[in-house]
């Protein structure tokens, strides 16, 4: 072997092992030299990853290095030094460990907080920023859970947190779902919410960098309306966005139909029809909630609200 492929060797296996004193002494004098090798320049240089590998990983390392901050964080960074070694392999994602939940205060999501973290060793100044607001948004305007384990049963329970905190993301799941925060199904959740945060990070690092095309939005063809019917939309604090038609007759509200929504289906079964039913029976917005589904009753009262204030 050649003393720069022992070199090279060297580099690649940097922070995998130990070597004890005496087995230093045996290496090549050139090799012990890079035991001094100075850190990577910042912003460290970005690889490539695959999407659902990230995800599955996360998935993984939540349960095993520390929950949603380190699961993110370690699940990014482990992948990384598997696939290209140094630098990468110089920072353990367990530093992480106890960055679930805003630290323990329920502020910022402790998965935001990883990935936020490892966004800043690739990217910086102004493109970090709007890269972090992207995913912000997303987060907050998103149904939780998508990531599906390949051992669980499907996920049954989805909620929008509207807020980047914990406290909401969890406190909305929890009240949709009906289990506690100590339960199985929310460490399950978290655990796929994670996987969630981690790969949107991933999608856009590669598309950033060049190594993805950004996917092109389509889209979305506006319904054709008759003169008396009015298209409206609310968003609801638990099921995110809910767009109806209302049809009037005249002064009056004659039908309601719901276009779309991305509401938990026990829940939405619960709000309507009974709700639609109730607005056009007293001809207003302003009518009881069904019971066990306030959040999706709102949001239908909502919708068709909004779609009664654009009749001229």
């Amino acid at each position: 072997m050649s003393m720069n492929q022992t070199r090279r060797e060297f580099l690649r296996m940097a922070g995998k092992v130990t070597l004890g004193a005496a087995a230093l002494s045996t290496v090549p004098s050139v090799v012990k030299a890079e035991a001094e090798i100075a850190a990577p320049a910042f912003p460290w240089t970005y690889q490539p990853l695959d999407v659902k590998e990230v995800q599955d990983k996360i998935y993984e390392n939540f349960y095993a290095k520390g929950g949603c901050c380190a699961g993110v964080a370690s699940g990014i960074l482990d992948l990384l030094a598997e696939k290209y070694g140094y630098p990468y392999n110089q920072i353990d994602g367990r530093m992480f460990a106890h960055g679930g939940g805003g630290y323990g205060n329920r502020n910022l999501c402790g998965s935001l907080g990883g990935a936020f973290a490892v966004l800043n060793l690739f990217v910086t100044g102004g493109d970090m920023s709007a890269i972090r607001t992207q995913i912000y948004d997303w987060y907050k305007t998103t149904a939780f859970p998508i990531y599906q384990p390949a051992d669980k049963e499907a996920h049954a329970h989805h909620s929008v947190s509207g807020s980047e905190l914990c406290r909401d993301s969890v406190g909305n799941w929890m009240e949709t779902s009906g289990f506690e925060f100590g339960s199985p199904e929310r460490g399950t959740r978290c655990a796929s919410l994670s996987a969630d945060v981690g790969g949107k990070l991933i999608e856009l690092l590669n598309i950033h960098f060049g190594y993805a095309e950004a996917p092109v939005a389509a889209e979305e063809a506006a319904p054709e309306l008759a003169a008396n019917e009015y298209i409206g939309v609310a968003t609801s604090e638990i099921g995110g966005e809910v767009k109806v038609k209302v049809t009037m007759d005249g002064d009056k509200i004659a039908k309601i139909d719901v276009l779309s929504q991305n509401d938990t289906p026990s829940f939405w079964e619960k709000a309507y029809p009974s709700v639609a039913d109730a607005i056009i029976s007293a001809q207003s917005t302003e009518v009881d909630v069904a019971a066990g589904a306030t959040k999706s009753s709102e949001a239908i009262m909502a919708a068709v609200k909004n779609a009664l204030e654009q009749i001229k």
